[in-house]
């Protein structure tokens, strides 16, 4: 192993943070209707859990309502029992035939909660690129120890530190684009 497949590691680590804190933002709700905010929704069907996207259509009919469409008409009880279970502050209504969720409009003070939970989520990802930057430098000087020159071991070291810094810069971009749409009205 030699210090540019350990920063390759370690880059992939670092992308692997940034993917789950995307993934994670997704479900923070921003006022506005997004079928990804029902994703781990789980609903019992046919004496199991399954996810809903798997048992109904979930589509945007406007800019503050969701329409989930069970394929099963059956499952429209269970459906909003899962909603209502996943505790994400959704209220779900049916006509018989499909779910209806209007978005409630968020108050300012729930905003500002949003907020915070979503710097925490971005706080975690960087403490998740700190430890893949923390590992990467362990095993640096390990391969110090087995024969590296000190100029290679130094150069990879100040490599690695770029990368943790480019990847903390992305986390703190992606968290400030959370922060403005979750704070426009």
């Amino acid at each position: 192993m030699d210090t540019r497949s350990i920063l390759e590691e370690a880059r992939q680590h670092m992308e692997k943070a940034l993917d789950h804190l995307q993934k994670e933002l997704v479900r923070v709700r921003t006022g506005k209707a997004n079928p990804a905010l029902l994703e781990g929704v789980m609903v019992e069907a046919y004496g199991t859990l399954m996810a809903l996207n798997t048992v109904a259509g979930i589509s945007v009919q406007d800019s503050r309502t969701l329409l989930i469409q069970p394929w099963d008409k059956s499952l429209i009880k269970p459906i909003e029992t899962a909603i209502q279970a996943a505790n994400l502050g959704l209220n779900p209504g049916n006509d018989g035939d499909l779910i209806r969720i209007i978005m409630p409009p968020l108050t300012e003070e729930r905003r500002k909660e949003l907020v915070k939970t979503a710097r925490h989520m971005g706080e975690e990802a960087k403490v998740s690129i700190r430890n893949a930057r923390r590992d990467a430098n362990e095993k640096i000087k390990k391969l110090t120890r087995e024969g590296l020159s000190e100029d290679e071991a130094k150069a990879g070291e100040e490599d690695l530190q770029h990368l943790t810094q480019k990847f903390s810069a992305r986390v703190d971009d992606i968290i400030s684009i959370k922060e403005k749409e979750i704070l426009t009205v």
